[in-house]
């Protein structure tokens, strides 16, 4: 079983190992990580550098009715190794979605 890491005071802290990243262009047009995260990735760090609407699955195609992400805020979601990829739509202008890999 995988444990959160742990700060000075022993409280658990959302953390995950970073391995790799792949970046999506955010437009008016769905669109998704190239490839599907790793097998061992149990987790993505996901931020955008715009408004945008994302969504996870094995084929997704994002809407503007799926996960709001704002600007520059940082989100992690868990993720099924192998398997899922990030698609991305934008809210509000054109921008870059970062998607780091972690477990």
């Amino acid at each position: 079983m995988t444990e959160l890491a742990k700060d000075k005071y022993a409280h658990s802290i959302q953390a995950v190992r970073p391995t790799t990243t792949q970046t999506v262009t955010v437009g008016a047009v769905s669109a998704a990580t190239t490839n599907a995260v790793a097998v061992s990735t149990t987790a993505v760090r996901l931020i955008s550098t715009t408004n945008c609407f994302y969504k996870v699955g094995a084929t997704p195609t994002a809407t503007t009715g799926d996960v709001f992400l704002p600007a520059n805020v940082i989100e992690y979601i868990r993720v099924v190794g192998n398997s899922d990829k990030i698609a991305v739509i934008q809210a509000s202008g054109g921008g870059t979605l970062y998607v780091s890999e972690g477990s």
